[in-house]
C-alpha cells in the first residue's frame, strides 16, 4: 500500500515541478536544493542567453531567484563591468558564439519549455526553424529535414531526462512524427546503453521516478487535424491566446486612452501597455481557463461583489471602532468587534491580492469581449462547431463571408478553411469559384487555400476527414447576473454557449493508445520500446495493459484547444496523468501566415 502511495505520489509531480527542481538545482550548483535551510545561500550572478530567459521565466519569479541567492541576472551578449570574486551560472545554449564568450558548459538537458503543470513547448527563439512551414516546405531538402528533426530530438530527449523516464513510443505512419519517433528511440537506446553516462540510471534528479509503470509517447503530425488550429474557441485561455498578445504566461495589453483635450497640432496620447503574468499563483485563473467565456464574465463578476463585501464590513467595523461616548452599548460594541476588526485587518494582504486578480481579470476579459463582440466570434465559434460535427447548418457559408459586420478577413478565411478542410466532398469548380469571389471581396488573401487545396489532394486523410465534437447552446439563464446593469460586463448580443466534451482527434488518438483500443485510426501505429535490445519495425505493442500516464507531442505545432480537450478529457479518469507538447505554440493567426507562405507560388 505504501508503494502504491509512493507511486501516485510521484506521478503527481509534474513536469513543472520537475524542470523547476532542476534548474534550483543547476543555479545551486548542480548540488540539490533543500528549501527549508537556515543559512545563507551562495550570493551569484546568473548570466543566460534568450533560450535561456525563455525556460526560467515562466518557472521562477525575480523574488525566487533572489531566494536562491541570484543578486544579479543579465543577457550574455550584454555589456556589462566585470564582477569579481562572485560565482557566476551561465545558462546558455551550447553554440561557437556562445562558448566564445565563455568558457565550460554543463549540459543541464533543460531545452525545453514549461507552461504548465502538464503542458509544454520545445522553442520559442528561433521556432520558425521547426514550424509547421519549415516542416511541411516542398523544397525542403532532406539535409534541411535531418537538422529539423534533430532539433526537435534533443529537446525530447532533455524533457525525458528531466521526467526521469523511458517512454514507450507510439507514432503514425509515413509523417514526420515517424522521423521524430526513430530518432528519439535511437538517441534514447543509446544512452541507455552507455552505462555508465547514461541518464536514466538510478534517481538522476532526486525526484523519484514518473511511475511503477513507464509512460506512453504518442507522437502525432499536424496534419492529422488542420481545422481545429483555425478554429475560433470559446473558453478563456484559449480565446486569450487568439485574440490578445499572449506569449510565455505573459498578456500584453493596450489600455484604450479616454478622448481627451488637446492643443491643436500636439501629439496624440499613446496608448498605455500593461502587462498580466498569468500564473499557478493566480487561483482565478487556475480555475476558470479552461472555462466558457460568458462562465468567466459571470465568475469575475461574483469575485467582485464578494470582495466589495468583505471591504464594506472592514469599513463597518472601523467606524464603529471610532464611536465616542461612554455609553455602555457602546463600550460592549466595541469589544465585540475588536476580534471581528482584527480578524479582518489581519486578512487584508489576501484582500488586496484578491483586488488585484479582480482588477487583472476584468482587464484581460474586457479586451477578449471587446474582440467577442467586434468580430461576432461567438457566431463563428458556434458556425465551426456546426460544420465539424457535420451538423445542418442554419445559415449559408457565402451569408457569412459577404456579411460586412462579421469579422475581419482573416476570421472569414478561417471559417472557409474549416468548412473546405472538413467537408466529404469539396465543393465543384464553379461553387469554389464564388466563394472565392466572395473571400476576395472581404479582403481576404487566398493563398491559405491554395495550399489547403494541395494539401487535401495529396494527404489520404482527405478521404476520411476527422471527426469532431458537437456544441449545445444553453438558455440565457447563466447570464442572468451579467446582463443586469451593474456587472462590469456588457454581455447583450453575445451567445451563452456551453461546451459539450467532445474529443478531438489528438485525443482520440491518445484515447485509442492509452486504453489499449482497436482502432483502424490508430491500429498501424508504430511502437518503440527504447529499453528493449533490438529495435523492431512492429504496430504490436508488447505491453497489453492500459497506461496510467502518458505524454502527447505534436510535430508541427500545438494550441491551447487541443491543450484543453485533453484536460478535460482526463477529468474523468481517475489516477491517470497527461501532458501536452508542441514542438511551438502558435494561434490561428500565426498558424495562417504559414499556411499562407506555403501557398504562395
Amino acid at each position: 500500500m505504501a508503494a502504491a502511495a509512493a507511486a501516485t505520489a510521484a506521478a503527481a509531480a509534474s513536469i513543472r515541478e520537475r524542470q523547476t527542481v532542476a534548474l534550483k538545482r543547476m543555479l545551486n550548483f548542480n548540488v540539490p536544493h533543500i528549501k527549508n535551510s537556515t543559512g545563507e545561500p551562495v550570493w551569484k550572478v546568473l548570466i543566460y542567453d534568450r533560450f535561456g530567459q525563455d525556460i526560467i521565466s515562466p518557472l521562477l519569479s525575480v523574488k525566487e531567484l533572489r531566494d536562491m541567492g541570484i543578486t544579479l541576472h543579465l543577457l550574455l551578449h550584454s555589456d556589462r563591468d566585470p564582477i569579481p570574486d562572485v560565482p557566476a551560472v551561465y545558462f546558455v545554449m551550447p553554440t561557437e558564439e556562445n562558448i566564445d564568450r565563455m568558457c565550460q558548459v554543463f549540459d543541464q538537458y533543460l531545452n525545453f519549455i514549461t507552461l504548465e503543470d502538464d503542458m509544454f513547448v520545445l522553442c520559442n527563439q528561433n521556432k520558425e526553424l521547426v514550424s509547421y512551414r519549415a516542416i511541411n516546405r516542398p523544397d525542403i531538402t532532406d539535409t534541411e529535414m535531418e537538422t529539423v528533426m534533430d532539433t526537435i530530438v534533443d529537446s525530447l530527449f532533455c524533457f525525458f531526462v528531466t521526467l526521469g523516464a523511458v517512454p514507450i513510443i507510439r507514432c503514425s505512419r509515413g509523417t514526420a512524427a515517424e522521423m521524430v519517433a526513430v530518432k528519439l528511440d535511437k538517441k534514447l537506446r543509446e544512452n541507455l546503453r552507455d552505462a555508465r553516462n547514461s541518464l536514466f540510471t538510478g534517481d538522476t534528479l532526486g525526484a523519484g521516478q514518473f511511475s511503477f509503470q513507464r509512460p506512453l509517447l504518442v507522437l502525432v503530425d499536424r496534419n492529422i487535424d488542420l481545422a481545429t488550429p483555425l478554429h475560433h474557441t470559446w473558453t478563456y485561455q484559449a480565446l486569450v491566446h487568439d485574440v490578445l498578445d499572449f506569449h510565455l504566461n505573459r498578456v500584453n495589453l493596450e489600455e484604450s486612452s479616454g478622448v481627451e483635450n488637446s492643443p491643436a497640432g500636439a501629439r496624440p496620447k499613446r496608448k498605455n501597455k500593461k502587462s498580466y503574468d498569468l500564473t499557478p499563483v493566480d487561483k482565478f485563473w487556475q480555475k476558470h481557463k479552461g472555462s466558457p467565456f460568458p462562465e468567466v464574465a459571470e465568475s469575475v463578476q461574483q469575485e467582485l461583489e464578494s470582495y466589495r463585501a468583505q471591504e464594506d464590513e472592514v469599513k463597518r467595523l472601523k467606524s464603529i471602532m471610532g464611536l465616542e461616548g461612554e455609553d455602555e452599548g457602546a463600550i460592549s460594541m466595541l469589544s465585540d468587534n475588536t476580534a471581528k476588526l482584527t480578524s479582518a485587518v489581519s486578512s487584508l494582504p489576501e484582500l488586496l491580492e484578491k483586488k488585484r486578480l479582480i482588477d487583472l481579470h476584468t482587464n484581460v476579459a474586457t479586451a477578449v469581449l471587446e474582440h467577442i463582440k467586434a468580430r461576432k466570434l461567438d457566431v463563428y465559434f458556434e458556425y465551426e462547431e456546426k460544420i465539424m460535427s457535420k451538423t445542418t447548418l442554419d445559415k449559408s457559408l457565402l451569408d457569412i463571408i459577404s456579411d460586412p459586420d462579421a469579422g475581419t478577413p482573416e476570421d472569414k478565411m478561417r471559417l472557409f478553411l474549416i468548412y473546405y478542410i472538413s467537408t466529404q466532398q469539396a465543393p465543384s469548380e464553379a461553387d469554389l469559384e464564388q466563394y472565392k469571389k466572395a473571400l476576395t471581396d472581404a479582403g481576404c488573401n487566398l493563398n491559405p487555400l491554395q495550399y489547403i487545396k494541395q494539401w487535401k489532394a495529396f494527404t489520404k486523410m482527405a478521404s476520411a476527414p476527422a471527426s469532431y465534437g458537437s456544441t449545445t447552446t444553453k438558455p440565457m439563464g447563466l447570464l442572468s447576473r451579467v446582463m443586469n446593469t451593474g456587472s462590469q460586463f456588457v454581455m447583450e448580443g453575445v451567445k451563452n454557449l456551453v461546451l459539450k466534451q467532445q474529443n478531438l482527434p489528438v485525443t482520440r488518438i491518445l484515447d485509442n493508445l492509452m486504453e489499449m483500443k482497436s482502432n483502424p485510426e490508430t491500429d498501424d501505429y508504430r511502437y518503440f520500446d527504447p529499453k528493449m535490445l533490438r529495435g523492431n519495425d512492429s504496430s504490436v505493442p508488447r505491453n497489453k495493459n492500459p497506461f496510467q500516464e502518458a505524454i502527447v507531442f505534436v510535430v508541427g505545432g500545438g494550441n491551447y484547444i487541443e491543450y484543453q480537450n485533453l484536460v478535460d478529457y482526463i477529468k474523468g479518469k481517475q489516477g491517470k496523468h497527461i501532458l501536452y507538447g508542441c514542438s511551438e505554440l502558435f494561434n490561428a493567426t500565426q498558424f495562417i501566415k504559414q499556411l499562407s507562405q506555403l501557398g504562395q507560388k
